[in-house]
């Protein structure tokens, strides 16, 4: 099992020695949540049965790719995350160049969580249509894996169109950054299966986890693609028997927060890790 901490959850101040010591002492790997915007009226909810939004629209909000590029100068060897980045707001321009970036400073690093997004005013902001989100990921998605892993790129389609353009470097990690796909519907779990290297669900609970992975794993092999995808799920981890039943839902790797506030997160960090990851921290 792998362990990971979604640094959201924590004040942003303590999110760089989070991130060392968690680097440290043998995490798997640090996500960032991520918007563009927050509009002060908003509505809605990515958690089911839920009519309004859980975060304030005063709430700080960081460039994740960015702020990702700057833990991995002081870390050795834990992974990136985003979760989920709203890859439909941006030109994949934008979006191929910034992963590139951050997985050649990272040396491979990035774990490249993306999503079509839950917040209709936050498209009404930067002037897209939410309804017609879903088909402007895909595209974004074809394109910015395309950028990542073909010499030479031409597209004409719904939502881009261009003649013949270059891009290099290429990411460090071959074709491309791994996709986790965020989201629970549908077409979160064609894009898990077709394109996604991993699945970040929200509401699906551990019950219903196995019935989600056979799809996934059936939409995959009709795909033709070859392996498993990855499922990423946050979890309560109090012990052993907790992760073994995570384990056999087929969860490879779960959000941990063994803190109950900021300030005590270093040390819980430590306590977790003594528990389940190993009592000695690694050698840089």
């Amino acid at each position: 099992m792998k362990f990971a901490l979604s640094l959201g959850q924590l004040n942003p101040t303590a999110w760089t020695a989070v991130t060392e010591e968690a680097d440290r002492l043998g995490y798997d790997s640090v996500w960032i949540p991520e918007h563009l915007v927050l509009p002060v009226d908003m509505g809605g909810s990515p958690h089911a049965g839920q009519d309004h939004p859980p975060i304030p629209p005063e709430l700080p909000v960081f460039d994740a790719l960015m702020f990702l590029a700057f833990l991995a100068a002081r870390t050795d060897r834990i992974r990136f995350g985003t979760q989920v980045f709203n890859i439909g707001l941006r030109h994949p321009f934008v979006t191929a160049r910034a992963a590139a970036t951050l997985d050649h400073v990272s040396d491979g690093r990035l774990d490249f969580g993306i999503g079509a997004s839950w917040l209709r005013a936050e498209w009404d902001a930067v002037g897209l249509d939410f309804d017609s989100r879903g088909a402007r990921v895909d595209e974004a998605i074809d394109v910015c894996r395309r950028l990542w892993s073909e010499p030479v790129v031409e597209h004409h389609g719904r939502f881009f169109d261009f003649d013949p353009v270059m891009f290099e470097p290429k990411p460090v990690q071959r074709p491309g950054p791994p996709l986790h796909i965020g989201g629970d519907g549908s077409a979160a779990l064609r894009r898990a299966a077709t394109v996604g290297d991993g699945w970040i669900p929200m509401n699906h609970t551990l019950k219903e986890i196995p019935s989600a992975v056979a799809t996934i794993a059936e939409l995959r092999e009709r795909a033709g693609r070859q392996g498993r995808t990855e499922v990423t799920l946050g979890a309560q981890i109090g012990s052993q028997a907790d992760i073994d039943r995570h384990a056999e839902a087929g969860v490879d790797r779960v959000f941990v927060k063994p803190w109950r506030r900021t300030s005590d997160a270093i040390e819980s960090l430590r306590s977790f890790a003594s528990e389940f990851i190993g009592s000695r921290p690694l050698l840089k």
